[in-house]
């Protein structure tokens, strides 16, 4: 259904737009520098396999693109479950719950209308619609896609900066007009804390909660539309 892809691209832009992050975790601590000796490299590919380890983690992002800001807000729990609130200038306010095998997104009037028509907006009004879920490549929370990049390859390391409170390195990778930097703990594990991208399209996304329990649940069964009854709306 077009307003399931129209969120998922929304959901991609917030959360794998600005990073996308491949593939050894380590503790440190004082004031040693724990990458001491590593190419940057090397340290963004540590970052990436501890990042993904986690199995659970929650991140807030902002990306500007095509004339439009998208806010959004991410939790993701072991094994690919996760709860998402995306907010667009262009396409208005929805959620996304992605639950086993099945998708639901709730969305306000505007989001409908713009990806969907004037019908079914009127239609689905405050319920969830259910689609189709897809692990692997067609889920906006698999962690195969968030923690894996092109980018991760001829990075620079630059001075090291804080990250809510923070110690972190900082990994530059240029190339063209864009400049994406990526942040990477110092203390404890070595999990990204921020990514963001300065380009054509700019974006931020900082990173928490690694490893905390996420809980998701569907939606209850009365507030629920499958998308097979919106067929031919």
């Amino acid at each position: 259904m077009a307003a399931n892809r129209k969120l998922l691209a929304a959901a991609a832009a917030c959360a794998a737009a600005v990073i996308g992050v491949t593939g050894c975790s380590s503790d440190g601590g004082g004031d040693k520098d724990p990458f001491e000796g590593m190419s940057a490299d090397k340290i963004a590919k540590k970052a990436s396999k501890a990042s993904k380890n986690a199995g659970s983690f929650s991140m807030k992002s902002e990306v500007k693109a095509d004339g439009a800001q998208t806010t959004g807000t991410f939790s993701v729990a072991e094994g690919g479950d996760c709860t998402a609130t995306i907010d667009s200038s262009k396409m208005g306010h929805s959620e996304l719950l992605h639950v086993g095998k099945a998708q639901y997104v709730k969305a306000d009037e505007k989001f409908w209308k713009a990806s969907a028509g004037a019908t079914i907006a009127g239609r689905v009004k405050g319920r969830w619609v259910k689609t189709p879920g897809a692990r692997g490549g067609g889920s906006a929370c698999n962690l195969d896609n968030m923690f894996e990049s092109k980018k991760l390859k001829g990075l620079k390391r630059e001075k090291d900066a804080e990250v809510n409170g923070t110690k972190a390195a900082v990994l530059v990778k240029k190339k063209g007009k864009e400049t994406t930097t990526f942040y990477v703990a110092m203390e404890g594990k070595p999990y990204f804390l921020r990514v963001t991208n300065d380009g054509d399209d700019k974006g931020t996304a900082t990173f928490s909660d690694f490893g905390k329990p996420v809980d998701v649940k569907a939606p209850a069964a009365d507030e629920v539309v499958d998308q097979k009854e919106l067929a031919g709306l």
